[in-house]
């Protein structure tokens, strides 16, 4: 028998919408809180049973909650996700167009990278060339702020990326509007924004993902076809047996790497 949805469901469901996002280790102290405000049966290890629950219930209404993790230190997050439209027609109702085409074309600069950042000289140089209604520089730095604010952008020395919840509620609409770019990581299998790249075989995966699966490995080889991996790893020590990255490369995976600490 499915179980049923409760005051203290509904509470947690609240708080989640008015946060917009949150890190696992809050929302695992916001469903304990909530089950003991309403007297409702609390187990540690049953917050996922307890979302389960809620996505049932807001099953007919196209939403759900999902998790999705952070590209900057691996930690899981919780979002809200409307299912029956694009998060960009969601935000319309938030911004004005010109607001939202400066946020697709700086989404455009992000995908687009090497690395999944922006410098924001870039994201500024933007405002002069939008269609709908050009924009100063100092509008436009005060938009990228309200982005920063609202959880849709990050923005950490000088550069912009997406944040976890625009990570965690257009992947999607990211996945099917740039298909020639966009990947999801050969191990956690969600959206990779922020990841390195196999040069063999072309598999991306998050940088917590790849320190994570290469601390278990004798050797840095690819997930996918095995070859040797030519980044340079965050957090994990080559040892001198194993070949030296390729030329060219070292470079940027070190800033990939360094960008993060």
């Amino acid at each position: 028998m499915a179980a049923q949805m409760t005051d203290a469901h509904r509470r947690f469901l609240q708080v989640l919408m008015s946060h917009g996002i949150m890190e696992g280790s809050e929302a695992r102290k916001l469903h304990k809180h909530c089950c003991e405000v309403h007297n409702v049966y609390y187990a540690h290890d049953k917050l996922a049973d307890f979302i389960s629950t809620i996505n049932r219930h807001l099953q007919p209404l196209f939403m759900q909650i999902r998790k999705g993790m952070s590209e900057d230190d691996g930690r899981a997050h919780y979002a809200l996700v409307n299912l029956a439209e694009t998060e960009i027609t969601k935000m319309a109702s938030d911004y004005t167009e010109n607001e939202l085409e400066l946020f697709r074309k700086t989404m455009d600069l992000i995908i687009l990278s090497e690395n999944g950042f922006a410098p924001s000289t870039d994201v500024l140089n933007l405002a002069d060339q939008l269609k709908t209604k050009k924009m100063k520089k100092k509008e436009a730095e005060q938009v990228l702020k309200v982005f920063v604010e609202d959880k849709w952008l990050s923005e950490r020395n000088g550069e912009f990326t997406l944040h976890t919840r625009c990570i965690i509620e257009m992947e999607q609409y990211i996945l099917s509007n740039y298909q020639d770019v966009a990947r999801k990581c050969n191990i956690c299998h969600s959206l990779a924004i922020q990841s390195q790249v196999c040069e063999s075989c072309g598999i991306g995966m998050h940088l917590p993902c790849i320190r994570k699966y290469f601390r278990a490995q004798t050797e840095p080889r690819c997930p996918q076809c095995n070859d040797f991996w030519t980044c340079d790893i965050p957090g994990v020590s080559r040892t001198d047996s194993q070949s030296p990255p390729k030329p060219g490369r070292t470079e940027k995976s070190f800033m990939l790497s360094t960008r993060r600490s």
